[in-house]
């Protein structure tokens, strides 16, 4: 009979031994140590009255007790549900009483007085976790759940509930079933299967969120992994040149970082490709990226819903069709249809229409999920991606693709990024506003100059009507451009 996720997942954890797991901050830790924290957490939790199963809070951070603590969640069937540790203690109390779990785990710098007092409100259990020793301890005045309150439970089969980024508004929690994580799995590595001696995987997104993939699948293949609790240029190319590490996935945001440090060649030089994923990345810094480097960047498309990536450039569709499709995002995983529809109708297009991409996930759902990008399918079944319908500023019955005017900006030699977001106007409703972040040395364009660059490409309803400077554009722990902090940057004239 074949294994659960769950128990191919423990055997995963227990293979390690004495034998290197993760390293942080310069220290490898082995399997073993990694999986004390979970035996350690799990024994406080019983004596605590916290049921075995029931689901359990974690205010994540990237940092090697979180890890440790989500391994040992997973290893043991336990669902967690992640909070973001970069929100403010109020906010953290919030997330707490509002999922109202039997127990929350937390970093010892966490317990702050509001989190402590959002805990004892909802009834609920905490633990502390950190590296040094003790490394998990009860949070003094709650050592045990309330057992008179009652405390929310999972729908069974629920692993994970996992956090959007936050990009267009406050972040989003979505469910991840157990028997979905195995396509996890397959979708981070493309069904690689590397040999014992292979390099480590490097991990650094953020594990609230799409990051924890790598984290599973890691485990689940008994790879070693290198963490960073945050990306930095150095902090990346030291783990590359230090660990020979041969890919990477990376945001679109990393790339033009590594440009404009002026990163040497080889100190990179064992990048075999990196992959580009969750979000559009312009093909002038691809381009330029795979000019100065010589490592090729090859696209991918996922999303939190899916646990994972829906298309991807696999090991025998690169072999096939080399560089001939560069500008998608690869091909539908194995498990997975993808088809592009009206979004008014719901009536599939023909190839090579762009519509709104649907996805039907064999693990997930019988039932086609509809995305809010941007797609075209071409006659090969590659997928290409062309920005997102929920970002569309609807200027008094016009419609305005922010990446599309984007596009058209960053093409100024004095623009290194842009954002261009809508906001509210009395008489039209919305309108476009543009951040600009200049290319290092430069002179800052004039507005009327950006307004004209806009107006001899696109129709004149396209040209925003502000624009504002910035040092560096608003970003959030996922590395991506926050659309409420740009269009915060706006003052109406």
């Amino acid at each position: 009979m074949p294994e659960s996720f769950t128990e191919s997942f423990a055997a995963g954890l227990t293979s390690y031994g004495d034998r290197q797991c993760i390293e942080f901050d310069g220290r490898w830790y082995s399997g073993d140590e990694v999986a004390a924290y979970g035996v350690a957490i799990a024994d406080l939790l019983r004596r605590g009255g916290v049921p075995d199963g029931a689901p359990v809070g974690l205010v994540v951070r990237n940092r090697l007790q979180h890890a440790a603590a989500i391994i040992g969640f997973l290893a043991a069937g336990r669902p967690v549900s992640m909070i973001y540790s970069f929100q403010s203690p109020e906010s953290i109390g919030r997330d707490i009483e509002m999922l109202e779990l039997s127990a929350v785990v937390a970093d010892s710098e966490d317990w702050t007085a509001e989190v402590i007092a959002a805990c004892t409100r909802v009834g609920c259990a905490g633990v502390s976790i950190s590296l040094a020793d003790p490394i998990v301890v009860p949070v003094d005045g709650l050592g045990r759940r309330d057992q008179s309150r009652s405390h929310a439970e999972f729908e069974p089969g629920v692993a994970l509930q996992i956090l959007t980024s936050g990009t267009t508004g406050p972040p989003k929690r979505q469910e991840i079933m157990t028997p979905v994580l195995e396509r996890t799995v397959f979708s981070v590595t493309s069904g690689e299967c590397a040999p014992p001696d292979a390099p480590p995987e490097l991990a650094y997104w953020q594990f609230g969120g799409i990051g924890v993939c790598q984290l599973v699948a890691g485990v689940y293949n008994a790879r070693r992994m290198v963490m960073l609790e945050r990306f930095s240029v150095d902090g990346f190319v030291g783990v590359v040149k230090t660990h020979g590490i041969t890919r990477s996935g990376v945001q679109p945001a990393v790339i033009r970082m590594l440009l404009d440090a002026a990163v040497a060649k080889e100190d990179l030089a064992s990048l075999e490709f990196l992959i580009s994923a969750s979000g559009p990345l312009d093909p002038e810094t691809r381009d330029e990226f795979e000019r100065h480097f010589g490592i090729p960047i090859r696209l991918a498309y996922g999303a939190t819903e899916f646990a994972g990536s829906l298309c991807a450039w696999t090991p025998d569709v690169v072999a096939e069709f080399g560089e001939s499709k560069r500008h998608s995002v690869g091909r539908a995983l194995p498990d997975t249809q993808v088809r592009i529809v009206d979004p008014d109708t719901g009536t599939e297009l023909a190839v090579g229409e762009q519509g709104l991409l649907e996805a039907k996930v064999a693990p997930i759902s019988p039932d086609w999920i509809r995305t809010t990008d941007i797609a075209s399918i071409d006659a090969d079944g590659f997928v290409y991606l062309h920005g997102r319908a929920d970002g569309a500023i609807n200027r008094g019955g016009f419609k305005i693709m922010p990446e599309t005017v984007r596009r058209v900006l960053i093409s100024h030699p004095a623009v290194r990024d842009a954002c261009v977001v809508g906001v509210p106007d009395t008489r039209l409703g919305e309108v476009p506003f543009a951040a600009i972040e200049l290319t290092p040395g430069t002179h800052a364009p004039s507005e009327d100059e950006l307004a004209e660059l806009v107006r001899k490409e696109l129709p004149v309803y396209n040209v925003p009507v502000a624009f504002t400077i910035v040092d560096d554009l608003p970003r959030n722990p996922a590395l991506k451009v926050s659309l409420p902090a740009v269009a915060a940057l706006y003052a109406p004239r």
